[in-house]
């Protein structure tokens, strides 16, 4: 606890003499300057919290106080559901095709061209802190490059309890008469540790019991299996995913087996809402909650069995679709929304509004604050397009298959195209086959409506210079094969 307490009085020290001066007048209402919390967890599928599953295999009370007065958003989708590339896309308010970011590894962002949100608030006048899980391509030891004054920012997983800590105990110490608004980011990295727990490994944050017998276990989903008239790209991708000496070695899982994951995906879920009843009580002692806007998501979610995968990077909706929240005392109210919300361009945007922060025009977003007041733009977007890059696989029968994709959510449908593959494309019915167990789109009943997503794709590539996008529709969507994995060449020792 000391050390925590020394950092606080260090990192606030610092704050006031390095922090940047305010470009906004403050103004006279403190309402028209809130609070910002944003709490983010990390492979957290949508309704993976008991105020949208039920309480029957989780329970999540921190998260559903939040839902309970705040706007729900049902169909939230990650711009790229991975870790790098949907946090980066987060932060800048920008696509991955634009941030460069587009799988997990070492990549470079220009932070003039690609301001991070710290700066944003930081600029404005708010004093300006993140703690947890960082995966940003910016140079955390550089509070130029990303804007926070305080960065208590944690590598790899397992630090969750924490990071609970750091935070609470900094939001407790802010009481109302804090002269500058408050904008604080706590990065959690749970349920990530299911990625341990399916390789049978030690858990990052500690053990979570022995899973029970599978019959007492939760169900496993629904849609286990893989959809009918899968494309080749997403069937050939599943081999080289859980193939031999693959991180995902779940190919031969049973149904106990599932059952059994997924038991412990909701014990993880939990550990994590814990720490984020840590957060809300201290926000709360400080009384400083009457005037925050929470906004809570999750980077992406995990599949846990749906149609055999677990993991992330894929399109199907365990994957790519998150929870939001945004709570305001005082101005929202418990409400489900199911406008199309692209988390990785509406966030951002949606905090600076609440901040009286100007929206620069290269963000291609917009705010959600009308939404969560109930008052939907007339004009909010019927479609959404997010993208991912399928990297992380092994060589299977001498093919190592990876593959860039883009995906169109319309009201009712799901369009999925990839550049590699024979059959490149899908279409689900999302109203009539909302678990994705079947590929319509070599019905030739759907040629109009397969149309109108490549069209839909088409515009929007055009409009934010996304070339992968136009490319993948070229030429009458030939087959595109995949490539013959490089062998391995050992070099010599010498003697």
């Amino acid at each position: 606890m000391d050390t925590r307490r020394t950092f606080l009085k260090n990192s606030c020290l610092a704050a006031a003499v390095f922090g940047a001066p305010s470009v906004l007048a403050a103004a006279p209402d403190k309402r028209d300057r809130p609070d910002i919390l944003f709490i983010m967890t990390d492979q957290q599928f949508a309704d993976a919290m008991s105020c949208a599953m039920g309480a029957r295999w989780l329970k999540t009370p921190a998260m559903d106080s939040l839902a309970d007065s705040g706007t729900l958003f049902s169909r939230a989708y990650s711009p790229n559901p991975l870790c790098m590339p949907a946090r980066n896309s987060i932060f800048t308010g920008r696509y991955p095709h634009e941030t460069g970011v587009t799988r997990n590894g070492r990549a470079k962002i220009d932070p003039e061209e690609f301001l991070n949100m710290g700066n944003y608030f930081l600029r404005a006048g708010y004093e300006t802190a993140y703690f947890g899980k960082w995966h940003l391509c910016f140079n955390s030891k550089d509070s130029k490059s990303h804007g926070f004054q305080i960065a208590k920012c944690l590598y790899g997983n397992g630090h969750d309890s924490e990071v609970g800590d750091l935070s609470a105990e900094y939001l407790a110490s802010k009481n109302t008469n804090q002269p500058k608004p408050l904008m604080t980011v706590v990065s959690l990295s749970n349920p990530h540790d299911i990625c341990q727990l399916s390789r049978f490994q030690k858990l990052p944050s500690g053990p979570i019991g022995k899973p029970p017998k599978p019959e007492n276990c939760p169900p496993v989903p629904q849609n286990l299996a893989p959809p009918i008239n899968e494309t080749d790209t997403m069937t050939t991708l599943r081999k080289g995913y859980q193939g031999k000496g693959s991180l995902f070695p779940v190919g031969d899982f049973t149904d106990g087996q599932w059952r059994q994951l997924r038991w412990g995906y909701y014990r993880l879920i939990e550990k994590v809402d814990a720490e984020i009843a840590k957060v809300l009580a201290a926000l709360a002692k400080s009384g400083r909650d009457e005037n925050t806007v929470i906004i809570f998501t999750s980077d992406h979610g995990d599949c846990a069995g749906a149609h055999r995968f677990n993991q992330k990077t894929v399109f199907y909706d365990e994957s790519a679709r998150v929870p939001l929240i945004i709570r305001r005392k005082g101005e929202t109210k418990k409400r489900q929304c199911d406008k199309l919300v692209n988390t990785g361009v509406d966030i951002l945007p949606t905090m600076l509004d609440y901040a009286g922060i100007a929206v620069p025009k290269k963000l291609p977003g917009r705010s959600l604050r009308p939404i969560v007041a109930g008052k939907p733009p007339a004009d909010w977007p019927d479609h959404l397009v997010i993208q991912n890059h399928l990297s992380q696989t092994v060589a299977v029968d001498g093919i190592r298959a990876t593959a860039q994709g883009r995906m169109v959510r319309t009201e009712q449908y799901k369009y999925c195209v990839y550049d590699h593959g024979t059959q490149r494309e899908s279409l689900v019915d999302m109203k009539n086959d909302p678990l994705e167990t079947k590929n319509i789109a070599t019905d030739p009943a759907n040629k109009k409506i397969i149309e109108t997503h490549r069209n839909l794709l088409l515009a929007f590539a055009e409009k934010h210079k996304d070339p992968l996008g136009r490319q993948m529709l070229a030429d009458g969507m030939p087959a595109v094969p995949f490539k013959h994995a490089k062998p391995k060449i050992r070099k010599k020792k010498k003697k």
